[in-house]
Order: structure tokens, then sequence, then C-alpha cells
């Protein structure tokens, strides 16, 4: 399970910023999630709560936005909303896409005393 160890260095990014900028309890973390990061949602809400055990994150509340996915279809020249990689153009149905978005995973926001 990948997302365990996505949610250690999630806690690593957190203990930076709180040496960085002195603070010292996360009570919210919001995560952007695209929809093509191969990151399944429940198993990293499920991770996130083990992994902050003991930390200055322990009993944060995560929040994931779901980002969608977009590609570039080189077929119809237009930016379209991907479900997931290989699926046709929802415009034209052609499959030449190029993946532009939805990839990522990053911390958005914190919210911290």
């Amino acid at each position: 399970m990948h997302e365990m160890s996505l949610c250690e260095g999630v806690v690593q990014i957190l203990e930076e910023e709180a040496r960085r900028q002195g603070f010292q309890r996360v009570k919210t973390v919001w995560l952007e999630i695209g929809r093509l990061s191969g990151v399944e949602v429940e198993a990293m809400r499920f991770c996130f709560d083990v992994v902050v055990r003991g930390t200055l994150a322990e009993g944060a509340r995560l929040e994931i936005l779901e980002i969608p996915g977009e590609g570039w279809c080189l077929d119809c020249g237009r930016t379209v909303e991907v479900q997931q990689r290989f699926d046709p153009c929802p415009a034209c149905g052609g499959y030449r896409l190029q993946v532009t978005g939805g990839e990522q995973m990053r911390v958005k926001e914190l919210e911290v005393e």
C-alpha cells in the first residue's frame, strides 16, 4: 500500500513546516489529489489516521480535494476531462490524449496552532 509511504511523506512536510514556521500542532490538512495520480483516497484517509499518531498532527482532520484528470486531444485539439488513462476523448472519441493534469498530489493548505 503506497498510500502509507505517501502519508509518511506528508508528515515529514508538516514537521519541516512546523520547524520553519514555528507552529506546534496541526488541526487540519487539505490535500489535493489528482484523479489520475493512482492514489486511493479511502486508503489515504485510513493511512493518515495511523501515521499521524504520536506526531504534531495527531487528531488532525484530513480534507481531500479531488482534482479531475485533464488531457489534450491530439485528434480534435481540445482540452478535455479525463476519467482514467487510456479512455477515449469524450469530445471526438479519439485515443490520442496527452495527459496535462490530474496526476499530482500536494499539500494545499494547513490549519495550525
